[in-house]
């Protein structure tokens, strides 16, 4: 723990960016109040990926021994073909991961993981949590920030962070609204408890089935009580960007129909209470995140499609490099600057790498075939160097 900066960080946004960067910049020795709209703060989302890149964030911050009970320790990774269930690609995670980068891989549910974050945010005497708070604006002087409630409420510090989210008021503000584009894909979230499956019927691994115009996603979470399955299907007609949608037992079926007799039992066995789906829009890696003493992070600035299983990480990765360049030695301007070069080209990669995967994973005929063929010859490089990726440090390197 740094000492005290004297320097106070305004956040909104109470989502994972939002709290994960409150414990990296408290850490620091730095003051900070998040302010979150809703009543509660909460996860309507189901499962989540934690690579190895972003667990040694969490450590970092004394999540690690919080995070163990309710994480599970995937085996490895896979991809199935969607129709034979052959397996086309594997790698090894659990132990093997923890002994080459250090840290683990973890699979959790968000609702968990936002528990332990809001938890540790409480119980730190340098965060102040603010629920049920819609900020509206703000305004920049020389020496600070004040931003503006809906209730017509103040608050002032020397510093602002826009974690709020795809929809970001922080982002509009600076830069004038966005209009992003819709992929033509469609994703599912559903929750299947495992006690109403067949014994063995699922590894313990990281799954995703390719298949023509689709592909699902299943891994365990909650300690391995519960599968999260992601379903994503080319579709057009149905435009609704929103975690908290409702979806259809019967057009999910019809989605998946004719694929293998595994993805049939998990979808016959979704708990129907917990199966949701999104419309995803693709947004362009920004020129530019943030103006003086004003910046953004997570999904407000690099909204990232879920392809490669990374949003979240990047989310993670922003708050714990952002707070180390806060505590250089430039002014606060200079440092936030400092933070943006750092992590634009890495995030900006991660968004092209999930667009790109967008297609792979749904390709046809012979083009499949040949990815199949490449994805069992592929060594696997690039997810290494995503792995081995040092948040921690990362400022040391301007």
């Amino acid at each position: 723990m740094k000492a005290k900066t004297g320097k106070k960080v305004l956040i909104v946004g109470g989502g994972i960016g939002g709290l994960a960067a409150s414990l990296s910049l408290a850490r620091q020795g730095f003051e900070v109040a998040l302010f979150e709209q809703t009543p509660e703060i909460n996860e309507t989302g189901a499962g989540i990926q934690l690579s190895p890149n972003c667990t040694r964030v969490l450590f970092d911050v004394g999540l690690e021994s919080a995070l163990r009970p309710v994480a599970f320790l995937p085996e490895g990774g896979e991809m199935r073909d969607w129709k034979s269930g052959r397996v086309i690609a594997q790698s090894k995670l659990g132990s093997s991961a923890i002994h080459e980068y250090g840290f683990p891989y973890y699979h959790v549910h968000r609702a968990d993981l936002i528990g332990l974050l809001e938890n540790a945010a409480r119980e730190h005497d340098s965060i102040e949590v603010v629920p049920d708070t819609r900020v509206t604006e703000f305004d920049q002087q020389p020496d600070g920030v004040t931003i503006t409630t809906a209730a017509k409420e103040t608050c002032r510090g020397h510093m602002l962070i826009g974690a709020d989210g795809i929809h970001s008021m922080v982002r509009a503000q600076l830069f004038g609204a966005e209009a992003p584009v819709f992929t033509g894909n469609v994703a599912w979230r559903a929750l299947v408890p495992v006690a109403r499956l067949p014994r063995d019927l699922i590894r313990p691994m990281a799954t995703v089935w390719w298949g023509p115009g689709g592909h699902f996603v299943h891994y365990y979470v909650r300690g391995g009580e519960l599968l999260n399955c992601v379903c994503v299907t080319e579709k057009q007609g149905w435009q609704v960007e929103s975690w908290t949608e409702r979806g259809d037992y019967s057009e999910l079926k019809a989605d998946f129909a004719g694929w293998h007799p595994d993805i049939q039992e998990l979808i016959d066995q979704t708990d129907r209470d917990s199966l949701f789906k999104w419309a995803l829009f693709d947004r362009r890696p920004m020129s530019s995140w943030g103006r003086g003493r004003v910046t953004l992070l997570g999904d407000a600035c690099h909204p990232t499609l879920p392809f490669m299983a990374q949003g979240a990480a990047m989310a993670i990765e922003d708050g714990a490099v952002l707070a180390r360049c806060l505590n250089g030695t430039g002014t606060i301007d200079a440092n936030l600057k400092q933070y943006e070069a750092l992590r634009r080209q890495r995030t900006a990669g991660v968004q092209s790498g999930s667009r790109r995967n967008a297609k792979v994973f749904h390709l046809r005929g012979i083009k499949a075939r040949l990815r199949n063929l490449a994805a069992a010859r592929a060594s696997g490089g690039a997810m290494e160097r995503l792995f081995r990726y040092n948040a921690l440090t990362a400022h040391q390197e301007i």
